[in-house]
């Protein structure tokens, strides 16, 4: 029972940063832009939700009006590189910044603000209870909710980048100097995939807040960016080849968040761990993920080699 808690546990909230790690996929891959404004963009998403959920809204609107203020984010980072040419890295750094004041402003100076009214995941909670007649377990509600909102968004941006802006879009990120020779507007491409990134990044961190915390928390995106690149980088390691479409990439950086969320939970059931070496944790699994090419490419080498001497010595028999 405890292998399964722990299991449900890891699914649910890795589920709950798919939306960040397409997000981070967009820009880390798609665009080849460091964005470090993610870790205030998160909390961004879960502010404007809670206070929106207090004040009676919707909770499935004010998921949409998360994902709009992250848009709005997006855009300022973006106008920091190509209007006002500020590397990348400095760009989301004073996004990243400047969103931690506007976060507090937006939940009245408070550090954390909970949500007085339900949240999707209470909403449909009460209403699976009464089909069911009988009480359904939080954690598979999360799986559900996860997996809808994940679903969605890799279809929609499945064929959002199959579409002309989606294309220029990828060209940019792939070759600029090329795209600006075929007539499109990098700039105007860079600005928009980070708005696209980052208002999925926004709605995800809605989604964190409403499943997980039932509360919004200005410092819930510390470290954010570090989680969204190790997924990204465990599914790409896993579960892609050369040859696999774009579709089935999203889903393998999706899986990859789940992993990473299943490993950091069996992680703080050993005996010796405890909630305090979260961060260590955490520095481990991402360091193994990093480090994930490089172990793959070095067995693959060592493959190889045994496979040649294995060869030569086959021809020396022969020869003999």
């Amino acid at each position: 029972m405890t292998f399964l808690t722990t299991l449900l546990s890891g699914v649910s909230q890795g589920l709950c940063w798919a939306l960040l790690t397409l997000g981070v996929y967009i820009t880390y891959r798609l665009l080849d832009f460091a964005d470090l404004s993610v870790e205030g963009t998160f909390p961004l998403g879960a502010a404007v939700t809670a206070v929106l959920i207090n004040a009676g809204v919707n909770p499935f609107l004010a998921i949409l009006a998360a994902l709009a203020c992250g848009m709005l984010a997006g855009f300022c980072t973006g106008f920091l590189n190509t209007v006002c040419k500020i590397p990348p890295i400095l760009s989301g750094i004073l996004t990243m910044i400047a969103l931690y004041s506007i976060n507090l402003r937006i939940q009245a100076g408070k550090a954390t603000v909970t949500f007085k009214k339900d949240s999707v995941k209470n909403l449909l909670s009460g209403w699976f209870s009464k089909l069911l007649h009988t009480n359904v377990n939080e954690k598979y509600i999360s799986i559900g909710i996860g997996v809808c909102f994940a679903l969605l968004a890799i279809i929609l941006l499945y064929f959002f980048f199959g579409t002309e802006i989606g294309a220029a879009i990828r060209a940019t990120g792939n070759n600029p100097f090329m795209a600006r020779a075929l007539g499109v507007n990098t700039s105007r491409m860079t600005v928009l995939g980070l708005m696209l990134s980052n208002g999925l990044i926004a709605a995800s961190g809605s989604l964190y807040a409403q499943l997980e915390y039932n509360a919004a928390i200005v410092t819930m995106g510390q470290g954010a960016i570090v989680i969204g690149l190790a997924a990204v980088i465990i599914g790409e390691v896993l579960f892609c080849h050369k040859d696999h479409s774009f579709a089935y990439r999203m889903t393998a950086v999706v899986l990859g968040a789940v992993i990473y969320y299943v490993i950091l939970a069996f992680a703080l059931k050993v005996n010796f761990l405890n909630a305090t070496d979260l961060k260590l944790i955490t520095a481990v699994i991402v360091t193994f993920a990093l480090s994930l090419p490089v172990i793959k490419g070095f067995i693959a080498d060592r493959r190889e080699r045994a496979a040649n001497r294995r060869q030569y010595a086959d021809g020396g028999a022969d020869h003999a």
